[in-house]
């Protein structure tokens, strides 16, 4: 299986393990674009919870972490799962904030 295709699957399988048990969460996955979102909506007594918890993109052959409203250390599992820790962006940094952790990794 080439990259591209390997990196969908581990997304796509992540995203389905992190909400296997909130009946309430709800997948976004664009494969054509390569946008993958898990987004909540539901009622907590009286508390509307709306949005997106995780999104991760897959942008010439890296995955870009764009959103992560969760404690979990996304990166860390897609390293578990088989992806190359060079091919993790945190998009939801700023550009110069990216250069700096590019730079960490080398």
């Amino acid at each position: 299986m080439d990259k591209l295709n390997e990196y969908r699957q581990i997304v796509c399988q992540y995203l389905e393990d992190f909400a296997k048990n909130d009946k309430n969460s709800q997948f976004v996955f664009d494969r054509d674009r390569d946008r993958y979102l898990v987004l909540h909506n539901e009622w907590r007594g009286d508390d509307r919870l709306y949005g997106c918890a995780i999104q991760l993109d897959i942008i010439d052959g890296q995955i870009w972490i764009q959103v992560n409203n969760t404690e979990i250390y996304i990166e860390r599992e897609l390293i578990e799962r088989g992806v190359d820790r060079q091919d993790i962006i945190f998009g939801f940094r700023s550009p110069n904030i990216r250069k700096l952790l590019a730079a960490d990794r080398h």
